[in-house]
């Protein structure tokens, strides 16, 4: 299986909270792992918010970042390209989606167009599961919690 890990499902890999034993397991199975450049950054903003709204202390978020940035090279990572930010515009028009979804979005379509294999994103945005399902990805986990 090949799995396009949003940041959504991402940070759960490094913050212990609702879905992180199902996100690590995803990432065990999986043959392949992609992400796009943009997670890089969206993954240490989440981990540190989780620090300022004290969901988890700072010398824990700190150790969390350190060890997303030493599993950073195991993971394929996504240009941001002109294609790339020219798709998400469209995937905004059309679904009405957040900026660095659609980047999220038009990469995962993008890789699936070029390697013709069906990609998995997983993600645990629920606007972007659903247009993911609409688009013709495979979408994980099977169903998201309201």
């Amino acid at each position: 299986m090949i799995v396009y890990l949003d940041a959504s499902a991402l940070v759960k890999r490094y913050i212990a909270e609702d879905g992180s034993p199902e996100v690590n397991a995803l990432i065990t199975q999986a043959d392949s792992t992609v992400t796009n450049l943009i997670s890089r950054a969206e993954v240490a903003a989440a981990i540190m918010r989780a620090s300022r709204m004290e969901i988890i202390n700072r010398e824990d978020a700190l150790q969390a970042i350190k060890v997303f940035r030493s599993e950073w090279e195991n993971l394929q990572r996504l240009p941001v390209t002109e294609a790339t930010v020219a798709r998400a515009d469209s995937l905004i028009r059309n679904y009405d989606l957040r900026g660095y979804d659609a980047v999220h979005m038009a990469a995962a379509l993008i890789w699936q167009e070029a390697i013709v294999e069906t990609i998995t994103m997983a993600t645990y945005d629920h606007n972007l599961w659903n247009v993911a399902r609409k688009v013709g990805l495979d979408i994980w986990p099977d169903h998201l919690k309201s």
